[in-house]
């Protein structure tokens, strides 16, 4: 497979791995949501919003690659979150950004929400963009992973064909 496309789960259509990587993050605080997109608008398509459910509609709607998620906010936690997110939309890489360090919350979200990073506030740049690329990455290998796995499936079930056709004959 070529290395500079990959096949997604919204239509299988070829998409270049260089399309402009969409980043999703919820926070509840509106500073941080506009500190976020303020930074990295110029790297990345990225979308906020405060609520959770909302972020849910975004992701129905939108081919997300990377989630970022606030631990601690109102209506429910990160870890909530990524623990309802993993079930509707698995490949999308899950980061939990937070400003508190608490071992359980971490642990929670490894073991629920199974993010890929676990980032605190306040995050530096050159932190924070290392963490959404290499987030990104993994979401690509994933796609290539299953685009490659469903072309062996396809080959392995054209060879067992073959293979009955010539018993047969």
């Amino acid at each position: 497979m070529d290395k500079d496309v990959f096949v997604d789960n919204f239509g299988g259509r070829l998409v270049p791995k260089t399309e402009r990587v969409r980043v999703l993050y919820i926070d509840d605080e509106p500073g941080n949501l506009v500190s976020l997109k303020a930074n990295f608008r110029h790297k990345f398509e990225v979308l906020t919003t405060e609520d959770p459910s909302l972020a849910f509609d975004i992701i129905e709607q939108q081919d997300i690659q990377v989630v970022i998620s606030d631990q601690r906010m109102p209506s429910m936690t990160g870890i909530e979150f990524f623990s309802q997110l993993k079930k509707n939309s698995p490949d999308a890489t899950r980061v939990l950004l937070t400003g508190y360090s608490d071992m359980e919350a971490v642990v929670n979200a490894i073991n629920l929400g199974e993010i890929y990073r676990y980032v605190t506030k306040p995050w530096g740049y050159d932190d924070l963009l290392a963490v959404i690329e290499e987030a990104y990455e993994l979401f690509w290998l994933k796609q290539e992973r299953q685009a490659l796995q469903d072309s062996l499936i396809r080959t392995n079930d054209q060879l067992e064909f073959m293979v009955r056709q010539k018993l047969l004959s």
